[in-house]
């Protein structure tokens, strides 16, 4: 037996409780038929149990139905109520009967309210029946039935009337009455019979079982009715016989009905298999329901012709009726069989010129694989013909390295069930008529054993996903692996039987210079230096290890260890293959006819055990920033202490980040003293950032670790605006001091901070002319000078004074105070840090500071913590001075302090020994 057949046996046998049911009522009803056949033991039990017995019976199967029907479906529920019904007109005509033999102790008349009640009884359960019927979809459907319905019973009418119906109607031919009674029953049972019959195959899917318990309950029933109308048993009837265990028997069967189908196991059946050839047992029947009904007929007529009878008028118009029925009956279902060969026809050359004209190919395979069928569209897909193909072994079509993958693929799809795996999809290579092998989709469907594949040549479809593939996964310029495909290949190198070899290697390489040869010679010879880089990096590393390109003008190289464990050797070979990558980058590279240059650094980190991809690249990435921040053009490992920094740094970032919306930034100043008179002439303004945790940052600390240039900006903002404003406040109080603000070139120029913005700011603060002056930090060569001339000409004009800071600290200094409308000029602290002990540097700063007077120029040493550094300044001319000979930091109270006393003591022109004399008598100046 298959699996499914074994499910299904299995799914049929009753449950214990069902079992238990089934022999109760076994012996109930055994009980009963055989008190019946024994008398009861006594006259009276066995009148009470032939009619309120038999009353207990149908009004169980009553309840039993009624209580069913409202738990059951609505489809189904119209029929079980009426079932209810027609057990309780069943009910209550026994009841009646009882009245009258027990109760009044007298014979029930020939016409009572039981027959009322008996006849009742039929209506109900025909049209019950006919609701559980599955009902025809068309109208000759619904003729056919009613046919088929007159056929059965019209038989049926004709053998009874010929057995007995027709004795019935002379016995009691003197009466109307008790004629029309004794014919309404049997009658009403032919009915009852023709629907069963009739409908028996025509049965709705739905609870088969209840259904057919019904049946055969209803059926036995009218085998007692029909026993019962018999003259033979008509006339010695008594209550309690054996005939009474029948109609018992029925009404217990119709109450089970539904409850005993509920009680097996409902679990989900797969779906029935394909009828096989010879197997349509039912169908058969239905088809020879009505030709078995006219035979009946027949055998009735010639009934009464072998008994030698006349044949009555009955049976005789009865027989022409079925008989006309019949013949209606086939030229129905003729003309009914004429349209379906129509329509058959019709749609079998539209599924014919489907295939035929279909781009698709259309194969049919026998269960042994080979090809039965396949349509025209194969000449123009595969290149061969399809009477070629027809014959051939599927499997011969198939590229060997595809054969295995798609023979387990059809064995799994022939296994599976069908209704919960209709179709397969296939893909493999079929050999073409050229010889070329053609990518191809099938859809699979299972067909007699055999299989249907609907293919399609998606050759072009397979290319082109190949090539998506290839560009998202490497790089556009340089066709070297992307981040992404690198990223997992370093978790291949990772995982696998690689996993823990400590010689696996990441190199991060970024290449020096490479932004001045876009600025320089343009972006067309930056991406063909790129792609150059790019196939130096590709030539040098080995066959089994991974160059990419990450992003701009970084690479990477993936170094696979090769099972060394000694981890000094290991990290030597590789720092080696590193060092000969930068050396081979580092050469010059031949663009436009120029030989351009650049260097590299790389960054190296090795795998640990249970390191990720992730983690690994950004070690590498770290040694690499390393490497560059050492000095360039070399090559660092990783070390824990680099992520340590990290950490660190990004902490002290993401506090900066809310430091100025808490309040946590200070403005402290400088006082910018004369040296000649020692007042203050100028307040230098300073941010510094004392954070949540006490520490105080100086800006070199904070700015440097920022990283963020909106932050930055944002910063700069706060400064301008917090010293303008305390400048503003400073000069209502009676101190009208310039307030000096650094800002680098870079934050001159910046959108961030538009010319009307400074404007707006001094009208708002109604700060005179002078007062603010902007100390140009740096000189950044990628500024444009021309730029940066015309924004601070225009700051002059608002009456913004401009100071040169870091004065003498290299080139670009000099270049600036050629170009640029400068007003002061701010000595380097390094030119004044060795002023006195120097000789080489006194001349040097002499020289600067005459440049300085020569121009006009206001010059203001920067740095001057000691009073020999304020006497040599001061005799070479300098005219200001800041630092800690004068004043540390102030913050705003102090600074008003030391603005209403106005003077610092300077020393006069005397000898080193009495400088050396002021200092020892003034100590707070050297602090």
């Amino acid at each position: 037996m298959s699996a499914p057949g074994a499910l299904l046996a299995r799914e049929s046998v009753p449950t214990g409780t069902a079992l238990i049911t089934q022999l109760l009522l076994a012996l109930v009803c055994a009980g009963y038929a055989v008190g019946a056949a024994f008398g009861w033991g006594s006259r009276e039990l066995a009148v009470i149990m032939g009619d309120f017995g038999l009353s207990a019976g149908a009004l169980v199967a009553a309840v039993s139905c009624f209580l069913y029907a409202r738990s059951s479906p609505p489809r189904v529920r119209p029929a079980w109520l009426l079932f209810a019904l027609s057990s309780a007109m069943a009910c209550a005509g026994n009841a009646v009967w009882g009245w009258y033999e027990v109760v009044l102790d007298r014979r029930v008349p020939s016409l009572s309210i039981a027959d009322l009640f008996f006849l009742c009884f039929a209506p109900p359960a025909i049209i019950g029946l006919l609701v559980l019927a599955k009902r025809p979809v068309t109208r000759s459907g619904w003729v056919c039935l009613g046919l088929d319905a007159w056929l059965i019973g019209g038989s049926l009418l004709t053998l009874s009337w010929s057995l007995a119906l027709a004795h019935t109607t002379r016995v009691q031919g003197e009466s109307v009455a008790p004629a029309a009674l004794s014919l309404a029953y049997p009658l009403l049972d032919i009915v009852l019979v023709s629907m069963v019959l009739a409908l028996h195959f025509r049965r709705s899917s739905g609870n088969r079982s209840a259904i057919n318990t019904a049946i055969g309950a209803l059926a036995l029933t009218v085998l007692c009715d029909a026993l019962f109308t018999s003259p033979l048993l008509r006339e010695s009837y008594r209550s309690g016989q054996l005939l009474d265990a029948g109609w018992f028997a029925g009404s217990l069967l119709l109450a089970y009905a539904p409850w005993g189908a509920r009680r097996t196991i409902e679990a989900v059946r797969p779906p029935r298999p394909p009828c096989r050839p010879g197997a349509p047992v039912a169908g058969s029947l239905a088809a020879l329901t009505p030709y078995l009904a006219a035979a009946v007929c027949t055998l009735g007529i010639l009934y009464n012709v072998v008994e030698g009878r006349t044949i009555d008028r009955v049976v005789v118009l009865t027989g022409c009726t079925v008989v006309l029925a019949l013949v209606v009956r086939q030229g129905i279902m003729l003309l009914d069989n004429i349209a379906l060969t129509h329509e058959l026809a019709q749609k079998e050359n539209y599924f014919r010129s489907l295939v035929q004209g279909s781009s698709d190919v259309i194969m049919i395979a026998a269960p042994g694989g080979t090809l039965r069928y396949v349509s025209p569209a194969a000449t123009g897909v595969y290149g061969r013909d399809a009477e070629e193909l027809i014959g051939c072994p599927l499997s011969s079509l198939i590229h060997p390295d595809d054969l295995g993958r798609v023979l387990h693929e059809v064995r799994r799809f022939l296994a599976a069930p069908s209704a919960g795996e209709p179709t397969a999809r296939i893909e493999c290579r079929f050999r073409s008529g050229g010889g070329d092998w053609l990518n191809v989709e099938s859809t699979v469907n299972r067909h007699q054993g055999g299989l249907i594949f609907n293919s399609r040549d998606v050759t072009e479809r397979v290319r082109l996903q190949a090539q998506l593939q290839h560009s998202a996964e490497h790089d556009t310029l340089t066709d070297l692996p992307n981040r992404a495909l690198f990223t997992e290949r370093v978790r291949q190198g990772l995982t696998g039987r690689r996993a823990g070899d400590p010689g696996t290697a990441v190199l991060f390489i970024d290449l020096d210079g490479f932004k001045g040869v876009n600025d320089r010679l343009g972006h067309q010879a930056g991406d063909e230096l790129l792609i150059q880089a790019a196939r130096r990096l590709a030539d040098s590393v080995r066959s089994g290890d991974t160059a990419a390109r990450l992003g701009g003008d970084e690479f990477a190289a993936l170094i696979l260890g090769d099972g060394i464990r000694d981890q000094a050797a290991r990290e030597s070979q590789v720092v080696e293959i590193a060092d000969r990558l930068r050396l081979t980058l580092s050469q010059p590279y031949r663009i436009d006819g120029n030989d351009v240059r650049v260097a590299a650094s790389i960054g190296v980190a090795f795998a640990e055990p249970g390191i990720t991809p992730t983690d690994l690249m950004r070690n590498a990435d770290l040694a690499m920033y390393r490497a560059k921040a050492g000095g360039k053009d070399r090559v660092e490992l990783y070390v824990p202490q680099m992520q340590a920094e990290v950490v660190r740094r990004t902490e002290l970032a993401a506090r900066l980040r809310s430091a100025l919306h808490e309040g946590e930034f200070a403005l402290l100043h400088h006082p910018v003293v004369s040296l000649t008179t020692g007042r203050i002439e100028a307040v230098a303004a300073r941010a510094r950032w004392r954070s949540s945790q006490g520490i105080l940052f100086t800006p070199a600390e904070f700015l440097r670790v920022s990283g963020d240039n909106d932050r930055t900006a944002e910063l700069g903002r706060w400064l301008l605006e917090e010293a303008v404003a305390q400048a503003a406040e400073r000069a209502r109080l009676g101190h009208r001091v310039p307030v000096s603000v650094r800002l680098s070139a870079r934050r001159l120029l910046d959108r961030s901070l538009p010319m009307s913005t400074v404007e707006a700011l001094l009208t708002r603060h109604a700060l005179p002319s002078g007062a603010l002056i902007v100390e140009l930090a740096d000189s950044d060569p990628r500024v444009s000078l021309d730029d940066l001339e015309q924004r601070l000409v225009s700051l002059r004009r608002l009456g913004v004074k401009i100071a040169l800071d870091g004065f003498g600290n290299g080139h670009a200094a000099f270049t600036a105070l050629r170009r640029l409308p400068v007003d002061i000029l701010k000595l380097d602290r390094g030119l004044v840090e060795g002023i006195v002990e120097s000789a080489r540097l006194h001349k040097i700063t002499n020289g600067l500071l005459r440049i300085a007077g020569d121009l006009g120029l206001q010059s203001v040493a920067d740095g001057v913590d000691v009073p020999e550094q304020l006497i040599a300044l001061r005799a070479m001319g300098c005219t200001h001075g800041q630092g800690m000979a004068f004043s540390g930091l102030l913050d705003e109270y102090r600074l008003r302090r030391a603005l209403a006393r106005d003077d610092f003591p300077v020393p006069a022109r005397i000898a080193l020994p009495v400088a050396h004399r002021w200092r020892v008598e003034h100590p707070q100046w050297t602090k």
